[in-house]
């Protein structure tokens, strides 16, 4: 996950290398609704905003970093599948959908909305420039960060057999729209002004490019462009104040316009930071901390990370609105540096070399299998999707199946195209029923058969007694 206003990776190299070996809406038959939620958002406004024509035009920003470029001195021949990869067992889902339709996830469009998308040969199709809101004469197909590309590749990236890493589904097609950079700045001399500077993602001087005003602006452009899934890897944290912003307005209404033109909205739950605490106060129906949009969760699937153990990351921000997770940890994925061929499962951050981790990249993965579901299930819409994502996913042991740390439990791509969910199917959901404990109340003890035994018995051994001694007696009378 890319925080707003959080300095990202630094210009300098990655260290990678190359494997070897619509319907019209409609309410579901279970009320997801948080509206009476202590922690919910206000009322959404149904006045989403305009898309800005896919470009930033209030701040002219400037390149003041390098982009990422690989570094050949540790390029690494990466051998085995990412762990993830395996523990979803995705292959086995792109098995699946195949033989149901030919194709995972193909003629389904992905917006990824981040740091722009490099064009990769792993890319089945080429990337669909959308929109900039960074600098328009590049569209979205510039990458300086290193991060967009790398989510992208999750999601879509279609490899050669010989090469262990897969996207989740090789058959979509990735549309890029660049919504924020740490590569590029506001001039020395250009002011902050107007509405952008307002939202809760605003940045003063330095700090990079983008605002929630942008990035309510990129969620309004990827539903203009033909979108079917968006993905944010990035976010918004502030402390809770009991207040909403402008710009958190605005990105409400805009993932709320997403949802009900049938677009599936899936954004990274967030990374704790010095900025960014963790929501572990003893009441976690009252967080401390708001993540947007993860907060709006009537309309986005938020998605934790967890780590190789299969719990959830510590970095993983928690929250009542989690839906899901995926894994998070040692990541592999393609490299962004412009014209590479290879792929990456490190990154240099503040001069120091780190495996490829954060929620940023639990996101993908789950809308990969977003793009799955839509391709499999063409007649769902985009609440059914979400639902049945949720309703798949392997369930921590929670009341209700849910807890604030991996919300609905981690997602099940073979599930999620198999599994029959009773609301599609017009079943009502199963209800919880509660079941006695401990054993039934005992019964009266009736004494009378034990009495009238133990009598009996009595009586006899008395009797016996009697004729013994009469016995005995009668002999030790007779005459010798």
């Amino acid at each position: 996950m890319r925080t707003l206003g959080v300095p990202g990776r630094s210009a300098v190299a990655l260290l990678a290398g190359a494997l070897g070996v619509f319907s019209p809406l409609s309410a579901l038959a279970q009320d997801t609704s948080t509206a009476n939620e202590p922690w919910a958002p206000p009322p959404v406004s149904t006045n989403a905003p305009g898309d800005g024509n896919g470009q930033q035009s209030e701040i002219p920003y400037q390149k003041q970093k390098e982009c990422v470029t690989r570094d050949l001195d540790n390029n690494i021949v990466l051998q085995e599948k990412p762990w993830g990869q395996q523990y979803l067992q995705i292959e086995q889902a792109q098995k699946l959908a195949v033989a149901a339709h030919g194709s995972a996830g193909g003629g389904v469009k992905v917006a990824v909305i981040d740091t722009g998308v490099t064009q990769h040969p792993y890319f089945r199709f080429p990337v669909i420039g959308a929109g900039d809101y960074v600098n328009a004469a590049n569209n979205g197909l510039e990458d300086c960060d290193g991060h967009g590309t790398e989510v992208a590749g999750i999601i879509a990236a279609s490899t050669p057999i010989n090469i262990g890493f897969k996207g989740v589904a090789p058959d979509a097609q990735i549309m890029s729209i660049r919504q924020s950079s740490q590569n590029y700045g506001q001039p020395n001399n250009q002011s902050a002004g107007g509405g952008a500077q307002t939202g809760g993602g605003s940045r003063e001087q330095g700090q990079g490019a983008g605002n929630t005003h942008t990035l309510a602006q990129a969620v309004v452009r990827a539903v203009h462009q033909g979108a079917n899934v968006i993905n944010m890897s990035v976010d918004n944290c502030r402390p809770a104040d009991g207040q909403i912003n402008s710009g958190e307005r605005e990105l409400q209404a805009a993932v709320h316009f997403a949802a009900t033109s049938n677009v599936v909205v899936v954004a990274a739950a967030g990374n704790t930071s010095d900025s960014c605490k963790q929501n572990n106060q003893p009441n976690p129906e009252e967080p401390q901390s708001i993540v947007s949009p993860p907060w709006f969760a009537d309309d986005v699937l938020s998605v934790a990370a967890i780590d190789e153990s299969g719990g959830v990351a510590s970095f993983s921000m928690n929250g009542p609105w989690v839906s899901v997770a995926a894994p998070g940890t040692k990541i592999t994925s393609l490299d962004p540096s412009q014209g590479s061929d290879k792929l990456a499962n490190q990154v240099v951050e503040d001069g120091k070399q780190q495996d490829i981790q954060g929620t940023s990249f639990a996101a993908p993965y789950v809308a990969g299998v977003a793009a799955l579901v839509r391709a499999q299930f063409p007649n769902l819409n985009a609440y059914q999707v979400m639902h049945r994502i949720e309703a798949t996913a392997q369930h921590p042991g929670a009341p209700g199946g849910r807890d604030n740390y991996i919300g609905y439990g981690v997602v099940n791509p073979v599930a999620a195209l198999t599994a029959i969910v009773p609301e599609e199917e017009g079943i009502p959901a199963a209800q919880p029923e509660q079941l006695p404990s401990g054993l039934p109340p005992a019964a009266h003890k009736n004494w009378t058969p034990m009495i009238v035994a133990l009598a009996g018995t009595g009586g006899g051994l008395l009797v016996l007694l009697i004729t013994l001694f009469v016995v005995h007696t009668i002999r030790r009378n007779r005459p010798a």
